[in-house]
């Protein structure tokens, strides 16, 4: 059997990559990786070298989807009232005992269902 230890890399589309780019780097701060002009691409460090979140410029029509983004418990309350000062709406925080982790909702600019997630222990 495989054993994957982590998750790597992440694609999300988006309608206009300026606009997303935004968000993630001046919002989110997600750090600069590379830029693929040909494709449209746009490479994001999330937590440094260890993943990496990929904005795919696409046009066509998709559904949004749901991406969760790991912080620390003690950076979580701070993070949901940052993203507030920023005018992002913010649902909860809320807490999952089966996982056991407290969460926090948002959305970004094309519509996707943004989770910061907190482990709890």
């Amino acid at each position: 059997m495989i054993t994957i230890k982590d998750i790597y890399e992440i694609a999300i589309p988006v309608k206009e990559l300026s606009k997303a780019e935004a968000f993630y780097r001046n919002v989110l701060g997600l750090e600069f990786g590379l830029r693929d002009e040909t494709r449209h691409w746009l490479f994001l460090r999330a937590g440094g070298p260890a993943g990496m979140i990929v904005l795919q410029q696409n046009a066509g029509d998709w559904q949004s989807q749901h991406f969760a983004f790991a912080v620390s418990d003690e950076e979580l309350d701070g993070a949901a009232a940052e993203l507030e000062e920023r005018g992002v709406a913010v649902d909860g925080p809320y807490f999952h005992e089966w996982m056991p982790a407290r969460s926090v909702y948002f959305t970004d600019v094309d519509g996707h269902q943004l989770e910061l997630c907190a482990p709890v222990g």
